[in-house]
């Protein structure tokens, strides 16, 4: 018999990992069988944790995840990743979706349940397009503008005139000193 392997994903650094692992280990999974990660989900490039996951488990090893999204969001992904574990003869069990790729029937499922997974990303980045245009059709040159700057340019160009150093300025104001250099360079361009 092989072992339980979890595996947790969210999207962004913000997000908690906390309600995935403890549905893992209380699915069975110990704790340091479970790979986690805080990266995208709609590729699986740069995904190192997915990659360790799958270079770890071997024949009889079940891959225990939450959601199906959590391993892919594409089809395209979910069948690669898929093959990836028949290769091995590992099985999968989603728990949400109660899938265990066993039986036909949870083959089936988990097949279905992908292809509905990649046609709800395609709607949200249609959305999102749908949003952008519609604020480029306002007049707004770009809805990618970013936050404010946050670094008086000016103030970091007089404390340098009044002779102060790079590393005395980014103390007095409280910023790394590399956005020091990019300010008096920034200003020393204009």
């Amino acid at each position: 018999m092989g072992k339980l392997i979890g595996y947790a994903r969210v999207s962004s650094r913000t997000q908690s990992l906390d309600v995935q692992i403890a549905a893992l280990t209380s699915a069975g999974v110990e704790a340091k069988y479970i790979y986690q990660e805080k990266v995208t989900g709609t590729r699986t490039e740069g995904r190192n944790e997915l990659a360790r996951m799958l270079d770890f488990v071997r024949v009889g090893d079940v891959l225990v995840i939450t959601k199906l999204d959590r391993l892919a969001r594409s089809l395209t992904d979910l069948l690669k990743i898929t093959a990836q574990l028949a290769a091995k003869e590992v099985q999968l069990r989603c728990l949400d979706q109660k899938i265990d790729t066993t039986t036909p029937e949870g083959r089936m499922t988990y097949q279905i349940l992908g292809a509905v997974a990649e046609f709800e990303t395609a709607i949200r980045k249609a959305r999102q397009r749908d949003g952008i245009d519609a604020a480029v059709a306002k007049g707004d040159a770009s809805p990618f503008k970013g936050r404010p700057a946050s670094i008086d340019a000016a103030k970091v160009a007089r404390m340098k005139e009044d002779g102060q150093t790079p590393s005395a300025i980014a103390k007095a104001l409280g910023i790394a000193r590399s956005s020091v250099y990019r300010m008096l360079d920034q200003s020393a361009g204009a």
